[in-house]
């Protein structure tokens, strides 16, 4: 399961295709100097992305 807590680099390192997920929200992270330090709720937060849409398509991936 993935969470809010876990940053964007562990979650494209578990499959890459979490990556047009997240590149459906415009958050083009797999080129991101802070993907290995920021966490979803924060790329969320910074981006102006809903946290529970992302995390819910990330789940059904």
């Amino acid at each position: 399961m993935i969470t809010k807590e876990m940053t964007i680099s562990e979650v494209l390192a578990m499959d890459e295709k979490y990556e047009k997920i997240f590149e459906k929200y415009l958050l083009t992270c797999a080129g991101c100097p802070g993907a290995d330090m920021e966490t979803l709720e924060q790329a969320a937060e910074g981006h102006g992305v809903s946290l529970d849409e992302l995390l819910k398509d990330l789940n059904e991936a």
